[in-house]
């Protein structure tokens, strides 16, 4: 076969790309020391010894594509689109520039291959992006996004993989900060489900405007969406790391919610005094025992209950005078099966008077257990918004 001056491609075998192992030249053919190389795919010939000088003259670009050829032949799934643009450029261009390959090369070459694969031992992640995956979670988090920015966004594939991991509110922000034009590209770019969350978090007006706008985006090159992912996906990566993953509102409610009520109480008077802004939000981030009715889904009850003892769930009902406390004991007794409920108001009926350090003992229970199974996603709790969108209904 003819001849090119081709420099060497370098094939990935395993991991990320195609693998975790750069195969760099792949020119000197390993000593096959008798391998049947007509194992390999099952189209390789009747058993014939492959010649290792039959491979000899050949570059490394041209042993891989006679390899990725091979392997389409047998129909294996080869994620060649995740190699470097610059790599599936050469090796199509090289498939291009072939055209017979006699028998003997093609064993001579498969078998270098197989040898090659048997005698690897180890191999390391794929350049910087596969070795941040696979120490995420074993390295700081400070230490994992310092190395994300120094290596630059395109070191991680394609950005719009990235932009796709980001929460509804942050994709709603970076939509806001662009033209309407960019913000319909994104809009465009993420999953249906994901896009409509996004929309949820953009005022209407703006929403309004960046819908039309993805009428627009008929004629939209894919240079164009690259670039623009690239540019949004650096922003983020530019962001400063914060010390806290929720924000000062949801700290200081999560601490409030177990706070004893009198305690509660008196801060959030002296923060209705000093910020106001910040009460209400302070106030969204509180769950109490008054808050369980219009919080929890009727449905999710029965999931609540079979987590918490019988003893508790007495304490805090008989401990509930407030009329907001008892709505509540009301609607957990009549959302749980009719006779475990006849026995909690027997139980009730005996316990008499419960001591305030006892009841609010019980409401931080069932409260955290509610907190409990709305984080690990068995239940769903109402938002403050949809509450208010019901109030103005």
């Amino acid at each position: 076969m003819p001849q090119d001056d081709m420099l060497a491609l370098p094939l990935d075998l395993g991991g990320g790309g195609m693998g975790g192992m750069d195969m760099g030249d792949f020119a000197a053919p390993a000593p096959l020391g008798g391998l049947d190389a007509g194992g390999l795919g099952g189209g390789m010939g009747g058993g014939a010894l492959a010649d290792p000088a039959a491979a000899s003259g050949l570059s490394g670009k041209a042993k891989a594509a006679i390899i990725v050829r091979l392997l389409l032949n047998e129909g294996a799934e080869i994620p060649l689109e995740e190699l470097p643009d610059d790599l599936q450029l050469e090796l199509t261009q090289q498939m291009g520039r072939m055209r017979i390959v006699d028998r003997d090369t093609l064993n001579a070459v498969a078998g270098e291959f197989a040898d090659l694969l048997d005698n690897i031992g180890l191999h390391f992640p794929n350049g910087l992006a596969g070795a941040l995956t696979a120490m995420e979670g074993k390295i700081s988090r400070h230490t994992h996004s310092r190395l994300r920015r120094e290596a630059g966004v395109r070191q991680f594939g394609d950005p719009w993989e990235r932009l796709k991991q980001l929460p509804p509110e942050d994709l709603a922000e970076l939509a806001e900060a662009e033209s309407t034009e960019v913000a319909a590209v994104l809009l465009s770019k993420l999953d249906t489900a994901k896009a409509a969350q996004m929309l949820i978090h953009l005022p209407g007006p703006t929403a309004r405007r960046i819908t039309y706008a993805v009428s627009q985006t008929a004629n939209v090159t894919p240079d164009t969406v690259d670039r623009i992912g690239l540019s949004l996906a650096a922003q983020v990566e530019s962001r400063p790391d914060l010390a806290f993953d929720q924000t000062p509102g949801q700290r200081l409610g999560g601490i409030l919610t177990e706070a004893a009520a009198a305690k509660r109480d008196e801060v959030l008077t002296a923060l209705d005094e000093e910020d106001e802004e910040f009460a209400v939000t302070v106030r969204k981030a509180i769950f109490t025992f008054a808050l369980i009715a219009e919080r929890m889904q009727a449905m999710d009850v029965p999931k609540l209950i079979r987590v918490l003892s019988q003893p508790d769930l007495v304490t805090a009902i008989a401990f509930a005078t407030d009329e907001e406390d008892v709505a509540t004991s009301e609607f957990l007794l009549k959302n749980m099966s009719s006779r475990m409920a006849d026995n909690i108001r027997e139980e009730v009926a005996e316990r008499g008077k419960v001591k305030r350090s006892e009841g609010e003992t019980a409401y931080g229970l069932i409260v955290s257990a509610m907190r409990d199974l709305a984080t690990s996603g068995e239940i769903t709790l109402k938002s403050t918004d949809e509450d208010e969108e019901e109030d103005a209904g």
